[in-house]
């Protein structure tokens, strides 16, 4: 299996596994702002050590241009807002709706490859992307149907806000460690990786001063609780960047739906759940799509 491949496949895995740690901390009194501040508290001085460790094992740091520091804040600041629209979407009564269209992100990310980072997707790889979203949008299909009625929703609109945003922090990512000037991918991945959680916290710290004063306070007393949260979002985003540093972001981000499939087969294995014939036709299409990245990457 090609390197980067296994890497996004890891990179899947440990982010679903993330999100089952972070929305335990929502039961234990923090916000939502609080809850997300969590990953970037204790992944930035983790990010921070690994970079030391490898400076420190031999690799030089070249002074990086301007415009790796725009790739870091365009990426940092449009996973943040995606993560946001996000959250709103759980209050809307289209949520599933919405969240269906947050797929839109994979279609966007090699859109936006083309025009900002100069890597378009051949004709054979849009067929794969468009397949594999087209399997997510069927596992993402609302209790019920669609019904068109909610297509006109706000949930729509925070969905479709959700993807662009998702789609911008991955050319973002991909742009920054293109820019480090060093012939090891791990190296470019860790250095784009420490500078963009370091920014991620220092402006989701400075959020929660200015808007929910007492809740970095409350942060830091969960710490045994929300240093898992850090550890395996630094685990993830590791995988993902280096997979970045490694690929085209649009494939990366193609293959790594995959999350979906564990997150289906976690709801299998552990909760018990039935997979109903249109999750099956829907899991096809994108393990379908899956191996047509493959092939063409």
């Amino acid at each position: 299996m090609t390197l980067w491949i296994a890497i996004t496949f890891a990179a899947a895995a440990v982010q679903t596994l993330r999100f089952v740690l972070q929305k335990r901390l929502k039961g234990l009194g923090l916000s939502t702002g609080g809850a997300t501040f969590a990953r970037f508290l204790f992944a930035a001085p983790l990010a921070v050590a690994g970079m030391a460790a490898l400076l420190l094992a031999g690799h030089a740091l070249p002074a990086p241009p301007p415009l790796f520091w725009a790739y870091v804040v365009a990426g940092g600041v449009g996973q943040i807002v995606a993560t946001f629209c996000t959250v709103a979407l759980f209050s809307e009564r289209s949520f599933a709706v919405g969240i269906a269209f947050t797929k839109s992100e994979v279609v966007l990310v090699a859109v936006f490859s083309a025009l900002v980072l100069g890597e378009p997707v051949p004709p054979a790889g849009w067929a794969a992307i468009l397949l594999g979203t087209a399997g997510v949008l069927v596992l993402s299909q609302p209790p019920g149907g669609w019904h068109w009625a909610a297509v006109g929703s706000r949930a729509v609109g925070l969905g479709l806000l959700a993807g662009a945003f998702f789609g911008a922090s991955a050319i973002g990512y991909r742009g920054a460690t293109l820019l480090v000037d060093s012939p090891s991918a791990l190296f470019r991945a860790v250095v784009a990786l420490a500078a963009v959680t370091t920014f991620q916290t220092l402006l989701m710290g400075l959020w929660l001063i200015w808007r929910e004063p007492g809740e970095l306070g409350r942060v830091a007393a969960k710490w045994r609780d929300t240093a898992p949260v850090g550890v395996t979002g630094v685990l993830g985003s590791l995988c993902w960047f280096v997979a970045f540093a490694l690929m085209n972001a649009a494939y990366v981000r193609s293959v790594g739906q995959v999350e979906l499939l564990f997150s289906l087969l976690a709801s299998v294995l552990f909760f018990r759940e039935k997979v109903r014939l249109p999750e099956v036709f829907g899991m096809a299409l994108l393990v379908a799509g899956i191996v047509g990245i493959v092939l063409v990457a």
